[in-house]
């Protein structure tokens, strides 16, 4: 490290935005930095290019993430820069480590113990309240006292709160607060601290002690945060007490990738950066390193389409690798066929070389897991599961197999399909799928059960009750293959901050991506959004984005396409034409394709092509003159009649309509149904609405419909 000694060494190999990140003055330094533009490598080289300046000790710099992992990488690379004595840690192990120095002089007591158990403690307060305390429902109130924490929401404020932000509680928000307000006192009680108090009372006792501040200030003169896009309004308490009125703060993240609001994670602070500290330096990194041209390009037309996007943002990413293979989309009929290609496809590609470890597989929700866990092993392919169990070794599944093999000797009436709807009842498979959370995964995990008896019923004449139990037992061997380096299957939540050479994108369709319950709810519509972005931008070198139009083989066709996709893939791609059909609802007759064909661009008479420039009246060049604020108005009405309907927001009227609505501004009947996609079906029931919204007025009677 002698050609280090000054730092200068540390800047070569940097890009001309990376470098301005490390050269940086003390101080207030906000780095916006895009998928794979190398932001590990420019905070590790900004730190130990400040300790070799000699501007701080390694010992005064406090680094945080968010995975002991994370945290883990930067000290090693530290060590390779010659940097010894970085804290670099999680919020929550640094918090650990000043509390337990600074206990006895903030409490006069013997040090508190963390939680052992912590769902028992929520279970024994849900008991003395009346609250459900299956292991799913304990599950969710956990994960509730969590994000409330988190937010600094306190039991007495939580249902004011939850109302305000419109968040779908687990249970009613009093009986919550009566479970969080047990849960609490049971804790302090017994004198243990959970994982979000370590914040709290790290908080308070810099906060409250002026001399337990001063000296953890004189001991920490320099913080660098990574992932500043997912900080909680608790861990950014928390990092406020650390700073006291100071600056010398450097922050690094990208607002595009924030998929974790839902546990209270927030970007304000990140975009907010700038207006806190006025005379902060900002340096965006674009430059992406990790994917091809063509998998970035991908990437900026998917988080382009993002709407309400603040300044800070708005990053677009400029490929820096050689070029390679354009994306792929591949349109199938059912789950099992799609998933078959795909495990098809990896069997070609480990053939041509490609290591199992650098294949993955990703999608929304752990219960898609199974069919490809089975596709797999079908052809004998080595995998892993990440960020959930394999889908036969969840709790949920193990029950449901032995209430199957119990009621195989008595099976109730009906189809096979609902003798198992019948038996797994009991196990918490309702008739309508729960909101979200534990709850929601448990109720996927044995829905994928009835789905597998619809489609084995399907193809196979003596199917009954006992042979289903069988099947699940031998797939459930098929499925424990020894552990062994292989294609990776994950959520797309679990994937983040990870790359492979090859991702395959699967089960794309509305209701899953974006998830059900995200509809009708713009913001959650725009985190599904920022998922798919997320997974997009883990391929490094071949991106494959599919989906299939029923659940099982023989089923009705009545999927669509993620909405996401559309202007994604080419209008001459062969999926493109029956994905519109099936929106359409009919098959487009050869008339109607040429009068499509014979549209003209009202903006520069030029021939439409494509199905959004049919529906917008104008080329995808030509500009747009959207009635920003009649688009708002549109939306909003939309959101309540999806509400009042209870069928999600799409249903109602899709985004491209709304645009054209509110581009075209039709003033009349006439005028709204020649916008393709409005028919007479829609035009009885929504026209008078949309055409007083249009006209002016804000508030059409929706009852009147």
């Amino acid at each position: 490290m002698a050609g280090m000694d000054t730092g200068q060494g540390l800047l070569e190999g940097l890009d001309p935005e990376q470098r301005a990140a490390v050269v940086a003055p003390r101080g207030p330094v906000c780095v916006l930095a895009g998928a794979g533009t190398g932001k590990t490598r420019t905070i590790t080289r900004r730190i130990a290019y400040l300790a070799h300046r000699g501007h701080v000790a390694p010992s005064q710099v406090l680094a945080v993430t968010f995975t002991a992992r994370a945290a883990g990488e930067m000290r090693t690379r530290l060590r390779a820069l010659g940097v010894h004595g970085v804290q670099a840690r999680t919020f929550h192990a640094a918090a650990l480590r000043q509390l337990r120095y600074f206990w006895p002089r903030v409490v006069d007591d013997e040090q508190w113990q963390l939680v052992e158990h912590k769902l028992r403690v929520v279970g024994q307060a849900a008991h003395r309240v009346g609250a459900p305390t299956n292991a799913e429902a304990l599950r969710d109130l956990a994960g509730e006292i969590e994000w409330a924490k988190a937010s600094l929401v306190t039991p007495d404020d939580y249902p004011a709160v939850t109302a305000k932000v419109h968040r779908e509680t687990p249970l009613p928000a009093e009986q919550v607060v009566q479970v969080y307000a047990t849960y609490e006192q049971l804790k302090n009680r017994a004198r243990t601290l959970d994982f979000d108090d370590l914040l709290l009372h790290t908080a308070a006792a810099l906060e409250e002690h002026t001399d337990v501040a001063t000296e953890f200030r004189d001991r920490y003169r320099c913080f660098v945060v990574d992932e500043y896009q997912d900080v909680t309004p608790l861990q950014q308490r928390v990092l406020d007490a650390w700073l006291g009125n100071r600056d010398d703060l450097t922050v690094v993240g990208d607002a595009n990738q924030t998929i974790y609001t839902f546990a209270g994670a927030s970007p304000r602070w990140l975009l907010d950066f700038p207006r806190r500290f006025p005379e902060a330096t900002v340096v965006r990194l674009e430059r992406d390193y990790r994917s091809t041209p063509q998998v970035v390009e991908l990437a900026n037309k998917v988080i382009g389409a993002a709407h309400g996007r603040p300044a800070g943002s708005r990053l677009k990413l400029v490929g820096q690798r050689p070029g390679g293979a354009e994306p792929e989309f591949a349109e199938h009929d059912d789950e099992p066929a799609e998933a078959a290609a795909v495990a098809a496809r990896i069997k070609d590609l480990l053939g041509a070389g490609v290591p199992a470890s650098e294949i993955a597989v990703l999608f929304r929700v752990n219960a898609q897991s199974e069919v490809y866990e089975q596709a797999l092993s079908d052809l004998g392919i080595p995998y892993q599961v990440r960020g959930g169990e394999r889908f036969f070794v969840r709790p949920e599944v193990r029950q449901a197999m032995q209430a199957l093999r119990a009621a195989a000797g008595t099976p109730p009436e009906g189809t096979l399909a609902e003798q198992v709807r019948t038996v797994l009842a009991p196990l918490g498979l309702s008739t309508e799928r729960p909101p979200g959370g534990a709850m929601r995964e448990r109720w996927e995990s044995l829905h994928a059960l009835v789905e597998l008896a619809e489609e084995l019923a399907s193809t196979l004449e003596d199917m009954d009750l006992p042979r289903f139990g069988h099947e699940l037992d031998i797939r459930a061997e098929a499925q424990h293959p020894p552990t062994v380096e292989g294609v990776t299957l994950a959520s797309l939540h679990a994937a983040k901050g990870l790359e492979w050479d090859v991702v395959f994108l699967v089960g794309l369709v509305d209701g899953t991506l974006p998830i059900q319950h995200a509809d009708g709810d713009d913001e959650a519509v725009e985190e599904e959004r920022r998922l798919l972005y997320v997974g997009v931008t883990r391929a490094r070198e071949h991106l494959f984005l599919s989906w299939a139009l029923s659940r099982s083989p023989g089923g009705r066709r009545h999927r669509r396409r993620s909405r996401f996709l559309y202007h994604l893939i080419p209008d001459n791609h062969p999926a493109a034409l029956p994905t519109r059909r099936q929106r359409d609802g009919a098959l487009l007759s050869k008339n109607s394709l040429r009068n499509q064909a014979k549209r003209q661009c009202r903006v520069c008479g030029g021939p439409l092509v494509g199905t959004m420039a049919v529906k917008l009246g104008r080329c995808d060049h030509c500009p747009s003159n959207v009635d920003e604020e009649l688009l708002l108005r549109l939306k909003e009405w939309r959101s309540e009649r999806a509400r009042q309907l209870k069928v999600p927001a799409y249903v109602v009227f899709t985004d491209a309509t709304l645009t054209a609505i509110a581009e075209q501004r039709p003033a009349d009947q006439a005028g709204l149904v020649a916008i393709p996609g409005i028919g007479a079906a829609k035009l009885d029931r929504y026209g008078a609405d949309v055409i007083a919204l249009v006209n002016g007025s804000s508030s059409p009677d929706p009852e009147g419909m």
